[in-house]
């Protein structure tokens, strides 16, 4: 076993951040909202990066937070720390919903919200093709570019079906680094708490 490698300092992938791309944290990141989190890449910008958490689904539904929209079959997700009190949504339904944001593939983000609720009522919009997300997880370019940098991120790949899937959770960190190689093995063997050991 080498013992002049640094097990937790990213290796260069040469993976830059952008679009549709997926931010993997670091296996100690101990933020309620980021710890062993999948975050999915919408927007990346001069201004900054916006993407929504994509494994860690919440007991309420959407039933909860607005009765009156007739999508209580919905599951939710937190999708960051900031605005959580706003609603977002991702959906494979493409450009038919007015206003939708092309990201990744056949993803799509965001739309008009009524027009969404009507897709719903008629049977076109289901949990197989729409997740909805409380709240999201925001940089400034520089901000995300330092906390690359400490190596609290590694940017990868995501298949758009395992995206989409609302069922996902935290199992999916360990998945999506096992397929990345031995590399990250002492990633995945890691204890959630660091003290314990």
């Amino acid at each position: 076993m080498r013992t002049d490698v640094d097990y937790f300092k990213i290796e260069s992938n040469h993976i830059a951040p952008r679009k549709g791309r997926i931010l993997l944290s670091e296996p100690f990141l101990n933020d309620m909202y980021f710890k062993r989190a999948l975050i999915f890449i919408t927007e990346h910008n001069d201004e900054g990066t916006v993407g929504f958490v994509i494994n860690k689904p919440v007991d309420t539904k959407m039933e909860d937070i607005l009765p009156d929209a007739n999508l209580g079959a919905f599951p939710l997700s937190l999708g960051g720390p900031v605005s959580t009190n706003t609603l977002h949504f991702i959906h494979t339904l493409g450009e038919k919903l007015p206003n939708a944001i092309k990201v990744y593939d056949n993803i799509y983000w965001g739309g008009d919200f009524n027009v969404m609720k009507q897709f719903v009522e008629a049977g076109v919009a289901n949990t197989s093709n729409v997740r909805f997300f409380l709240g999201y997880s925001g940089w400034t370019l520089k901000q995300l570019d330092q906390e690359l940098e400490q190596n609290s991120w590694l940017v990868t790949n995501l298949n758009s079906s395992l995206i989409m899937d609302s069922e996902t959770d935290m199992g999916l960190w360990k998945t999506t680094l096992e397929k990345m190689g031995s590399r990250y093995k002492m990633w995945i063997n890691s204890p959630e708490n660091p003290g314990m050991n």
